[in-house]
């Protein structure tokens, strides 16, 4: 989860208003840029800035300093505020920003939305729901009296988006705790939400990691002092790296679930739209999606699967398979995929993981490494495990890190299918030459095989596919067995 200092900007200076009230203006600074490089410095992984002009006019005011802010800082930011057209968007997201911020636009104009998402991806476009009296507010929360909450997540739910930052008017600048039934709300509706309004405390900040929420914003708090912002980082990040994911994988073939051993004399295994909603709702972490066929038959993976797949679901949704260009990424982002797996094409065309990792974000990229055991080391194979590259495991893993790979799928070719445990060696190997997370892969074919892995590598979540299809096991029962034993793991 990301704490994200909040600068809030009227007449090129930073402030702070109370419940959004432009008459109960606090200043906080005369100089922007410096402050974000302040926040920055504290360990900031990501910064919220919201021209309070531009939403009171209706178009942008302080952009020029705010893509100077960003180019100051080195972290992905977000804008809010006056952006209300195709033009504004654009000099935004062209310009250095990771994801803008549109609430009244969702209301007017929802054709613009749409086009956005379809230029620029879903995850870089998302809505700020401004909550007051309940209900939907615009034009910098001036205008109350819109859709109801369980209408407007509706209407986002219209608009195909992922990403949304709640906040309730009535708790913000008050210092006073915020509205953790109102974030929840849109949490369980499988939004990536990121909370405002009211969090005054580190208690705070920790009860909405334990809800799930992606990002929360702090303002008044950090500059009053009562939120240290470099504490609060640490803490999540540290919280977050104890919990182990478990993660279902439906390997799927001629529009089927498929299971065999390296990836040969395959069996049905189900419906991948009935087995992801069964996953998802028995507490699995995350759902992973591998068309195991597109790359050899030279296809791109159906996105129409996809979408339904994702439309059952509200876990992140990680899929690959026959991926091997921009707009293939797009397409299936668009279609519900919240990450994208490229194996083959990570290998044979390295530079594409760059592009995609500065066009999409690294949270979006996920490495998939097929690895073989050979002499002393391990060598990357692709095609579905069927050609070797010569390529070092180890070293290629280092290399898509520094690409901008946002996480690695690791499969043991040499385990996959044989329900005899994750390769330890291999696994410890390469989370000790990267520092993004690793997922172990091939070999989990019991709770005692993802006890293993868990207590003796640095993984940071484990991957099964015949425990789940043919062992009748759940993602719930096997983490209390995991809690049980004294695995840190999301219940």
């Amino acid at each position: 989860m990301f704490v994200i200092p909040a600068i809030d900007i009227i007449g090129g200076k930073c402030v702070r208003l109370v419940q959004g009230d432009f008459n109960k203006l606090t200043p906080y600074g005369d100089d922007p840029v410096a402050i974000a490089r302040q926040f920055a410095a504290a360990g900031a992984q990501m910064l919220h800035i919201v021209d309070l002009d531009g939403a009171r006019a209706g178009r942008p005011v302080n952009q020029p300093l705010i893509l100077k802010m960003a180019e100051n800082v080195g972290i992905p930011v977000q804008v809010g505020g006056g952006i209300r057209s195709y033009q504004t968007a654009e000099g935004y997201l062209e310009n250095g920003i990771q994801r803008i911020l549109l609430s009244t636009a969702a209301v007017e104009d929802p054709g613009l939305i749409r086009r956005l998402i379809k230029k620029f991806g879903v995850d870089r476009v998302a809505i700020a729901a401004d909550i007051k009296n309940g209900r939907f507010a615009t034009d910098g929360w001036t205008k109350s009296g819109g859709k109801a909450v369980r209408a407007s997540i509706a209407m986002l739910k219209q608009l195909a988006i992922e990403n949304v930052l709640v906040t309730d008017a009535s708790k913000d600048g008050l210092l006073a705790g915020p509205n953790f039934v109102l974030a929840k709300q849109f949490i369980d509706a499988g939004f990536q939400t990121i909370a405002a309004g009211g969090v005054s405390t580190l208690a705070d900040i920790e009860e909405f990691n334990k809800l799930g929420t992606y990002g929360v914003v702090v303002g008044k708090a950090v500059y009053e002092g009562a939120i240290d912002l470099e504490r609060a980082q640490a803490s999540v990040t540290y919280r977050n790296s104890l919990a182990k994911r478990i993660i279902p994988c439906l390997d799927v073939k001629n529009g089927r679930v498929v299971k065999g051993i390296n990836f040969k004399n395959l069996r049905d295994a189900g419906d991948p739209v009935e087995l992801g909603q069964k996953y998802s709702r028995s507490g699995a972490d995350e759902l992973v999606f591998l068309d195991i066929a597109a790359t050899q038959e030279q296809r791109r993976t159906p996105s129409g699967l996809v979408g339904r797949i994702a439309a059952a679901i509200d876990i992140p949704f990680t899929v690959g398979g026959g991926i091997s260009s921009l707009e293939d990424i797009r397409r299936l982002l668009l279609a519900g995929a919240d990450k994208v797996s490229l194996g083959t094409a990570a290998a044979t065309n390295p530079g594409l993981v760059r592009r995609a990792a500065g066009y999409f974000g690294s949270q979006c990229i996920v490495i998939s490494v097929d690895a073989k055991r050979r002499d002393n080391g391990w060598e990357v194979y692709i095609r579905g495990g069927s050609q070797a590259t010569g390529l070092d495991a180890i070293s290629f893993c280092r290399r898509m890190e520094k690409l901008g790979a946002g996480e690695l799928l690791v499969n043991s070719l040499d385990r996959d299918g044989m329900n005899t445990g994750f390769d330890l060696e291999l696994l410890q190997t390469i989370t000790g030459n990267v520092n993004i997370p690793v997922i172990a892969s091939s070999g989990g074919g019991s709770p005692a095989a993802f006890l293993d892995v868990f207590k003796n590598t640095t993984v940071g979540a484990a991957l099964g596919a015949s425990l789940f299809h043919h062992e009748n096991e759940t993602p719930e029962r096997l983490k209390v067995f995991l809690a049980d034993n004294n695995v840190e793991v999301r219940l």
